[in-house]
């Protein structure tokens, strides 16, 4: 019997056991089961961007399976796709200002060497602006005034630091703009295109900003605050580029929103919350005047400096329901896209008329979603044995009473970053599939103010990890989990905490699923990017910087202790997470003779970009779930199975 055969077998084999040993649980379940091609298959459309001029919308679509850059007429039905990636398709793009021409980036296999891309969208032609290999290329920024020039970075010069480049969009042309004295981590160009103002990381992790009064000044620091500080840093300049706004907890404990006088140094506070920090900004698109600071507590909140935008935005809640997330804009600031996000709905997106006050529906990018019953996620707080308060989220399998249910416990990665109220694919498939689904906020999670992320430092494996495990306990005092039914699962940061939950608390959990997790970290900062050197003391300052520190928190040197199943996901092309990182960890569960799945992807970086290759881990991660936790599945197809077969190792 061929090797693809016997896994689909063994798979439906499992499925059916999950099924028949948890009969009773699952006649609760009444939902129809959701496709997986429909919640992590490519979207029918997204990411709708409108031109300056206010007469196009492009998106992205698939063309041909992979997703492209598509473009209309608003107010025709002459949608073409324009560009023509034929592998990991196209994620993000911009339009440029002569309103003829998109621009976008693209890497190879997942690599992160990104380039810059320029598609004529007349004659569909496209050329690659940054031909260079093993360079890594990202936009500084971009202005209406000059439509014919972009600065760049690019660490073309030297692999561990980006230079700024300009790019004359017509011609080709690169030309040095600012060279990196060797520390710089991000540059900031003010209004006029011109690159004025950088962030610097400090030995010991802090931060400085330093700003020029001319291109051609010399560079002088501005502020300055030291490690414990959130994650603060530039925000834009103001509109007569003698100001900056600056993002920093400096005497505070969240991260607050200040306009800094750069000839003075005076500062002017413009917006704060006492507990959560300030997530961004939205300016108006040509004077680019201030209008709206956002903060993200349970749900996103607004902050409104114009009041004419906040009439807006109260016209456009009664619109939809859902928080407005991002906004595209014309130039002439009369055409707004709108970004509507729901817990228990697809994205959609709204074409608002500002002068007639009117918001007409476009689309939402799966609308296949629309006819299925999706969940709910509930905000939730606990203490932690320490008595620190954590936030998370609950979602439940819609139509059953949440009690004594199997419960994924899945983790975000970072660690420094969180989760949000939203839809959420990962949530919306585990409790379509009969699963509570707890995401946990711990410390170290950003967001929340500095003594929250602080509470983090070297606590991979320690308080953070015990988070978690508070989180589980919650979840099971409160009768919505079954204690001996609960698997931990997550993505990078997500992957070592389901690496370090079956390692330290080998008892914990019924199984983990890792995709894209370290288990040494050592080696794992052995191995990051060349560029991360200017942010290299953040993560010795957060994680530790001894190789006894970091040894005790890695869970390769407790993999004799991992008795549970698990299943690992790897992308072979990963700059942040080396494949070794995965490899060590199944050579050491083999040894002892544990359970391990693993799967490697030849042509994946630091996740599942292309939707052949996520379906198909996602098939083997729902038919391992059943089996474990004895949820409802959907049988692998014949085309991830045979997908799955080429890529176990």
């Amino acid at each position: 019997m061929r090797p693809g055969r016997w896994l689909l077998l063994s798979l439906m084999m499992v499925q059916f056991a999950a099924l028949a040993s948890s009969s009773a649980a699952q006649q609760k379940l009444t939902t129809e089961i959701i496709p997986r091609s429909v919640l992590f298959g490519n979207p029918e459309r997204t990411d709708p961007q409108i031109s300056p001029d206010g007469t196009q919308l492009g998106y992205l679509a698939p063309a041909d399976g992979v997703l492209n850059v598509w473009v209309r007429t608003l107010g025709k039905t002459d949608d073409r796709a324009v560009t023509s990636d034929t592998k990991r398709g196209i994620r993000n793009f911009t339009w440029q200002y002569d309103n003829q021409h998109v621009l976008y980036t693209q890497d190879v296999g997942g690599d992160e060497n990104w380039r810059l891309y320029q598609t004529d969208i007349a004659t569909k032609q496209t050329k690659d602006l940054t031909p260079f290999d093993k360079v890594r290329v990202d936009i500084v920024a971009y202005d209406w005034k000059t439509p014919d020039t972009i600065l760049f970075q690019s660490n073309q010069r030297d692999p561990e630091v980006f230079d700024v480049y300009n790019l004359d969009l017509k011609t080709g042309k690169i030309a040095m703009d600012t060279q990196n004295p060797g520390d710089v981590a991000a540059w900031q160009a003010d209004n006029d295109l011109r690159v004025r103002a950088a962030q610097v990381s400090t030995p010991d992790g802090g931060t400085i900003i330093r700003v020029r009064n001319q291109v051609t000044s010399p560079w002088r620091e501005l502020i300055k605050w030291g490690p414990d500080e959130t994650f603060g840093g530039i925000f834009g300049f103001t509109p007569d580029n003698k100001n900056i706004w600056i993002g920093t907890s400096l005497d505070a404990n969240a991260a607050r929103l200040l306009a800094i006088d750069i000839a003075t140094g005076a500062r002017q506070l413009i917006a704060a919350d006492p507990q959560f920090d300030i997530q961004g900004i939205v300016t108006q698109p040509k004077t680019n005047e201030l209008e709206v600071v956002t903060l993200v507590k349970q749900r996103l909140e607004y902050d409104f400096i114009d009041p004419k935008v906040k009439a807006d935005y109260q016209i456009l809640q009664k619109a939809h329901a859902g928080d407005i997330s991002s906004l595209s804009r014309s130039l002439d600031d009369n055409r707004w896209i709108v970004t509507y996000v729901s817990d228990d709905a697809p994205v959609y997106w709204y074409l608002y008329d500002r002068s007639l006050k009117q918001a007409t529906l476009l689309f939402s990018n799966r609308p296949a979603l629309e006819k299925y019953r999706l969940s709910k996620m509930e905000s939730i707080e606990y203490t932690a044995r320490d008595n620190m308060k954590i936030y998370g989220y609950l979602t439940t399998p819609v139509g059953v009473t949440a009690k004594d249910l199997p419960m994924v416990l899945f983790v975000h990665g970072g660690p420094w970053g969180r989760d949000e109220w939203g839809y959420n694919p990962y949530a919306q498939w585990l409790a379509n599939r009969g699963y509570a689904v707890l995401q946990v906020n711990f410390r170290g999670s950003t967001g929340y103010g500095k003594q929250y992320v602080n509470a983090g430092d070297r606590q991979w494996a320690g308080a953070m990890h015990t988070d978690l495990l508070d989180g589980k306990d919650w979840a099971v005092k409160q009768g919505v989990a079954d204690a001996k039914r609960v698997c931990i699962m997550g993505g990078s940061y997500g992957g070592y905490a389901t690496l370090a939950g079956l390692a330290f608390s080998p008892e914990a959990f019924t199984c983990g699923v890792d995709i894209v997790g370290p288990s040494n970290l050592n080696t794992l900062l052995k191995t990051i990017p060349p560029y991360w050197s200017t942010i290299l003391s953040t993560f010795h300052k957060r994680m530790g910087d001894s190789e006894a520190i970091l040894n005790a928190q890695s869970p390769l040197f407790k993999a004799d202790q991992i008795k549970a199943p698990l299943l690992i996901g790897q992308g072979a092309n990963d700059p942040r997470v080396n494949q070794a990182e995965s490899d060590q960890i199944v050579a050491a569960m083999r040894k002892n003779g544990e359970p391990v799945e693993y799967y490697v992807f030849p042509d994946e970086g630091h996740g599942f970009a292309r939707p052949t290759n996520n379906l198909a881990f996602n098939a083997a991660a729902e038919n391992f779930l059943a089996k474990y936790l004895g949820g409802r599945a959907e049988p692998p197809s014949p085309a991830e199975t045979k997908l799955l077969d080429s890529v176990k190792h």
